[in-house]
């Protein structure tokens, strides 16, 4: 039960998620005075609206996304404003349609209330504050969580340590077979609650820089540890072997393994703190964004049996039922499942930021980029005193919009069939 409602809380906060996203563009549009005709929560078919002023707001049937219509997003053939000829390419009919669509709703006590009127950068604020209404968002819950609970620090104090070594793709770690060998730790001795003062003669305060000296070690190394108010030094063989790369699930590397794992306190973050930590989302978030074509393999062998990492691309099914697992987990008391949910909410969020802002049409970034050139077309034509080159045709780039948008729904369909017969899980 507790996982179909968390389900539905966490299905209901990327909707909201949504829904904010649209909010910015539609704030934005209407303080530059850009007519919106309407403001929509979902595709497909409208199962509520209601108009209020120009604008109708509503949900529609299919909730993968959002959006909202202005008047004006293309302007009008250059011939019929600017005395030049249109083009004639191949996807003219193509290129004529979106412009059509884009002023079949402009009246005549419309028609300065265009998109493609305003200034580029009024333009450039208009389709940035979408993307930037979900990293405030974003900022705001890690914010709250960082400051207000704080972040889980791993410490140089042991909590656990591995029995024998198995491979990095075991699919049980809990067992060791027969003919495992056992772990470095446990041949060197290490008990549960020691807390690792050198590794290798050098002093370590914290568990990033010791976690990285192991993984660069090897061979016999010595070790202090503190055992009870006792120093006690040890001799571990560090063996290398395959492990995840840091930050990974999905990809290994062979490094120096010890076998243990270090305890974690709530450490609360101030203002620096947070900065770089949520410094460190945002980069770990747009390296992952660069890497989806790489994951259309590892999805196609996912629905086929193959292993689903936990960073796997994930879609609203998905992270919805990321949401269920982490509210039904057992292992965790209420409060840890809140913030967790948050965290992942805040994670969504971030994505949809990073996604957005990247420089090609249908995203906003692409419709972005299209007003700063026609900026810098223009700066450029008043500099050498030629005439004004007008506003720049993003309705030309339209094939390649529709060719991207195939391209996202393929893939978005392929994380979708993965979400639901081969699911990510955290625990």
């Amino acid at each position: 039960m507790l996982v179909v409602v968390g389900i539905l809380i966490f299905f209901l906060g990327l909707l909201f998620s949504i829904a904010w996203h649209e909010l910015g563009h539609l704030a934005a549009a209407k303080m530059f005075g850009i007519k919106v005709t309407q403001y929509m929560v979902g595709f497909g078919r409208t199962i509520w609206s209601r108009k209020k002023g120009d604008t109708e707001y509503g949900l529609k049937l299919i909730p993968f996304g959002g959006y909202i219509r202005m008047i004006g997003m293309f302007p009008p053939k250059k011939d019929e404003k600017y005395g030049r000829t249109t083009s004639t390419a191949p996807w003219r009919a193509m290129i004529e349609d979106a412009r059509q669509m884009s002023a079949e709703e402009i009246t005549p006590e419309d028609a300065h209330k265009q998109f493609y009127q305003r200034s580029p950068w009024k333009r450039v604020v208009v389709m940035m504050a979408g993307p930037f209404m979900n990293l405030i968002l974003a900022v705001g819950i890690f914010t709250a969580i960082l400051m207000g609970h704080g972040i889980a620090t791993p410490t140089t104090t042991v909590a656990n340590i591995s029995a024998c070594v198995l491979p990095a793709t075991a699919p049980n770690t809990e067992v060791c077979p027969a003919d495992a060998p056992k772990s470095p730790a446990a041949a060197a001795g290490f008990q549960v609650g020691d807390r690792i003062v050198e590794f290798n003669g050098k002093p370590y305060a914290s568990w990033d820089e010791l976690q990285l000296a192991i993984r660069a070690s090897s061979g016999s190394v010595p070790v202090v540890v503190d055992r009870g108010g006792q120093r006690v030094p040890l001799q571990a063989d560090l063996m290398q072997t395959d492990r995840p790369k840091l930050n990974s699930t999905s990809e290994y590397e062979k490094v120096g393994f010890l076998g243990l794992t270090p305890t974690s306190v709530l450490v609360k973050q101030d203002i620096g703190g947070v900065a770089s930590t949520i410094g460190g989302f945002v980069s770990l978030t747009a390296q992952k964004v660069v890497e989806l074509p790489q994951r259309v393999p590892d999805l196609v062998a996912a629905i086929f049996g193959g292993e689903r990492h936990q960073d796997s691309p994930v879609g609203i099914v998905g992270a919805s039922r990321l949401g269920g697992e982490v509210l039904a987990s057992d292992d965790f008391g209420v409060d840890a499942r809140i913030i967790m949910m948050f965290n992942l909410l805040a994670g969504v969020n971030l994505s949809l930021f990073v996604f957005n802002m990247l420089p090609i049409l249908p995203l906003d970034g692409g419709h972005a980029v299209g007003a700063i050139w026609e900026g810098i077309r223009r700066k450029f034509a008043k500099l050498v005193r030629r005439p004004d080159p007008g506003p720049f045709d993003t309705a030309r780039l339209m094939p390649l919009a529709y060719g991207v948008s195939l391209i996202f729904i393929a893939y978005s369909l392929l994380v979708l069939v993965a979400d639901v017969v081969n699911p990510v899980k955290l625990f």
